[in-house]
């Protein structure tokens, strides 16, 4: 199993009706999680917030061989900011679905986002108990990317934790991106509200 995949397993594990994970906030740490993977994994080196593909291992995972595939090989390389906003899209979607074909995924009472019409749960296998045991160890990268994703359990503001300044610098790009993107959801009901208000009148 992959940092992503134990990722999605327990915001699904954890996650509920009254305090769902935010679709775009998973994807975006989730995307976090592959590249972690990818630095782990030697098939790539960061120079700065640069991503540099290296010839590494080819990855075993089809989601993670994806990922590896769609980055930049040619200079001036991908900053990882723009990496998780590129790869990160609907990326959530493409877990669950890969997930659910994997059989590691059940029909459930709950879903994990707010708009998703598919209830599913984690099925109780290996990878789930494997995912489980990261969590409950308390893995400081597995715990700081469900706290930038806004995992219920986690606490918000976690420290990465990492001794790897490449790793370091990933999560606190999920981080970034994830406040980011929060700003823009605030800035949209906002102008929303101005709206209604104009329509509404006096």
């Amino acid at each position: 199993m992959t940092t992503a995949k134990d990722l999605f397993i327990i915001a699904l594990h954890l996650g509920s009706p009254d305090r769902p994970v935010g679709q775009g906030d998973l994807s975006l740490a989730l995307a976090g999680a592959e590249l972690v993977d990818l630095v782990t994994a030697g098939a790539v080196s960061l120079d700065g917030d640069r991503i540099v593909p290296d010839r590494g291992p080819t990855a075993d995972d089809r989601l993670l061989a994806e990922a590896a595939a769609a980055l930049e090989g040619q200079t001036p390389y991908e900053r990882v900011e723009d990496w998780l906003w590129r790869r990160g899209r609907d990326l959530a979607d493409s877990y669950q679905a890969a997930l659910e074909e994997d059989g590691e995924l059940r029909p459930g009472r709950r879903g994990l986002f707010p708009s998703g019409a598919d209830r599913v749960e984690p099925a109780d296998t290996p990878s789930r108990r494997h995912a489980l045991d990261r969590w409950e160890g308390g893995e400081p990268v597995l715990v700081a990317l469900a706290s930038a994703a806004g995992v219920p359990g986690s606490r918000p503001g976690d420290a990465p934790g990492s001794g790897d300044e490449a790793v370091t610098t990933v999560l606190l790009a999920v981080g970034d991106a994830v406040m980011e993107l929060e700003a823009v959801r605030q800035r949209r009901a906002i102008e929303n509200a101005a709206f209604a208000n104009v329509w509404r009148g006096p």
